[in-house]
């Protein structure tokens, strides 16, 4: 065999993992691109955190929380792949009683002195129909974590006037308090056992 034809094949050979590396190299590429992940963190000047609980049988008592964090991590575009995380901080409790306020933040109710977080981590996004969503995951309050589950309306994107992507939900649950170990009026003839949380969010595309 003449050394003309050897490296003829040793070419030809060369050419075609060449070719095999350059064609998964690019199925690399469109496979990362089709999978990257876009991050979306709370916007708090447009974004609330409020609760309802019923007080004595005939009214309501609402409040909020004034600080808080979010972050949305997700690859497709409906969300369904969505990974949220939240925290509330305790101590920006408030229903404009400041009174009942220290007392809400005391033992008998959150101790937010020995839990000053509340935290809520997703464990899945369902699309129901439509822009409704069912969310699905873990709320931990004082020292206690429980399965919740969150109706969420996807109100959709939009830019703002500087260019920043914008993404609005509402989400809707409502929880016993005494799950949670806060027990202060455990028949709730005062301070009802259900607690409605109600969470209207604006989150802005991380850059």
């Amino acid at each position: 065999m003449n050394t003309l034809f050897i490296r003829s094949i040793f070419v030809n050979q060369n050419s075609k993992n060449m070719k095999r590396l350059f064609l998964f190299l690019v199925a690399v590429s469109i496979s990362a691109a089709s999978f990257a992940q876009t991050k979306w963190t709370v916007d708090p000047m447009h974004s609330f955190v409020n609760f309802s609980v019923k007080h004595m049988g005939i009214s309501f008592v609402d409040g909020s929380f004034k600080k808080f964090d979010g972050t949305v991590t997700a690859a497709k575009p409906d969300l369904t792949d969505a990974a949220i995380s939240f925290t509330v901080d305790v101590n920006s409790i408030s229903t404009s009683v400041e009174p009942r306020d220290k007392h809400l933040k005391t033992d008998d109710f959150f101790n937010a002195e020995a839990y000053p977080t509340m935290k809520f981590e997703s464990t899945s996004f369902k699309k129901l129909k439509g822009d409704t969503y069912e969310l699905n995951g873990k709320l931990t309050i004082r020292d206690v974590t429980k399965d919740v589950k969150f109706s969420v309306v996807f109100g959709g994107t939009a830019k703002d006037q500087q260019g920043n992507s914008k993404a609005g939900f509402a989400a809707t649950t409502t929880i016993n308090r005494l799950d949670y170990n806060i027990k202060y009026d455990p028949t709730g003839m005062g301070v009802a056992k259900d607690v409605k949380i109600t969470l209207n969010l604006e989150f802005a595309q991380a850059k």
